[in-house]
């Protein structure tokens, strides 16, 4: 299914009047206020969030998994997907692919269809936390830090291999998740498994171009509850300053502990020039993976500001790789990452409406009360008719969810699919 821009011109006459009438009163508000209107929209409307290919299909628990129909079973259709989304809100200009998942058979066609829908090869992803069909060595017991040494050369290798297929697709960067860590106390050695992951992610920081960027997730639990090795972003931000200046810390939002600041663990990596990403999601309990902003959307607020913040005032740290990383069991996919993208751009917008230099007389002067006004008043700006002007002025629709669902897209992709399909990789 293609979504052209006539069909979304059609689609939005019918939602421009009352657009004009939100957006002229909230645009007459915030002036008053001495907020550049036209310079916020263009910054949302410049703001684009790259696509995972395994948030595509239904996501699922340790329990079950229920298909939703329609679901991309290749890349090709993968890419189709990222496409409609992006028609739709003009904000999701990137797709991350995941190895081995997603190895192209035809780079070529994969980089032309990929042109064809505007998006560009985001951040590539390794999988060492599976055993694949025929593996000649197994991650049972570590990847990275693993005690067999070939397990540990044979999963640096892998990591190699996603390189060479993301330098084809004219990726510039590799995210490295590791699941490696112990279930029970002496199953490793702390000490050693840090050491040898450590050597091992050096090895694989030498094998990338040098236009390369490597981002280092962190975890503090899950598949391993004991211990992860790469805990937490102290631990992260070591073993990017150990690989070099072109390794960075990742921030997934749901890889925190409950009620870790995770504002803060923004403003100290940009501060120090290492925040190379962020994984975006939302959770209640632990990585729930749940849509972004649908449990703790002044959290994500707060976390905009210091990124905001971050990119004015820190020019040592690289602009950030944004990407959602959610798992959608009981929605359909592509409304889930609609969805979030509209609550990442809403953050993304309030945060621009703090007055920095107010916040910082305020602290300056410990004026506590005015500095938590200043911040809540931002937050709670409805925000939507700024967003709509961005979709506006670059052809995507004022209402993507509404104009997925009137334009029947999960309708049309299961007449074209099939209803039991599975997409790759789930």
């Amino acid at each position: 299914m293609i979504i052209g821009k006539d069909i979304i011109e059609q689609y939005n006459k019918n939602e421009v009047e009352n657009f004009n009438i939100d957006y002229d009163f909230l645009q007459n508000k915030l002036t008053r206020s001495g907020a550049n209107v036209a310079e916020i929209v263009n910054k949302i409307a410049e703001f684009q969030v790259a696509i995972p290919s395994w948030a595509l299909g239904a996501g699922g628990t340790r329990f079950g998994r229920f298909s939703y129909g329609g679901e991309p079973s290749s890349l090709e259709q993968k890419l189709d997907d990222v496409g409609l989304i992006h028609a739709l809100t003009h904000s999701a200009g990137a797709i991350s692919l995941h190895i081995p998942w997603d190895i192209p058979s035809d780079v070529a066609a994969i980089k032309e269809k990929a042109v064809s829908h505007g998006l560009i090869f985001d951040a590539m992803n390794s999988n060492t936390f599976q055993d694949q069909p025929g593996a000649k060595q197994s991650y049972k017991f570590g990847s990275l830090n693993a005690a067999n040494e070939d397990s540990r050369a044979y999963a640096v290798e892998h990591n190699k291999e996603v390189i060479r297929i993301g330098k084809e697709l004219g990726s510039k960067s590799l995210t490295v998740w590791l699941a490696d860590g112990a279930s029970f106390p002496g199953q490793l050695n702390f000490q050693t498994a840090l050491s040898k992951t450590e050597q091992s992610l050096k090895e694989i920081y030498a094998g990338m171009p040098d236009d390369w960027k490597l981002f280092i997730e962190y975890k503090p639990y899950e598949p391993n509850f004991y211990s992860t090795t790469i805990q937490d972003w102290g631990t992260s931000f070591m073993l990017a300053n150990a690989c070099g200046e072109r390794a960075y810390t990742l921030v997934d939002l749901g890889h925190h502990l409950p009620n870790s600041n995770i504002e803060q663990i923004v403003a100290t990596l940009m501060y120090k020039g290492k925040l190379g990403g962020f994984h975006f999601n939302d959770s209640k309990y632990g990585d729930d993976d749940l849509t972004v902003g649908s449990i703790k959307p002044y959290a994500l607020f707060l976390i905009f500001n210091e990124l905001v913040y971050g990119i004015e005032n820190n020019p040592n740290n690289p602009y950030p790789a944004w990407m959602i990383d959610a798992s959608h069991n009981i929605k359909d996919p592509l409304e889930d990452l609609i969805q979030s993208l509209e609550a990442i751009l809403i953050a993304y917008a309030q945060a621009l409406l703090v007055d920095q230099k107010a916040l910082k007389d305020a602290q300056l002067n410990n004026d506590v009360v005015r500095a938590q006004e200043i911040l809540q008043n931002a937050y709670r700006t409805d925000v939507r008719p700024l967003l709509k002007a961005a979709r506006l002025q670059t052809g995507a629709a004022l209402d993507p969810i509404a104009a997925y669902r009137n334009l029947k897209v999960r309708e049309n992709l299961i007449s074209e699919r099939g209803l039991n399909v599975k997409a790759t990789g789930l």
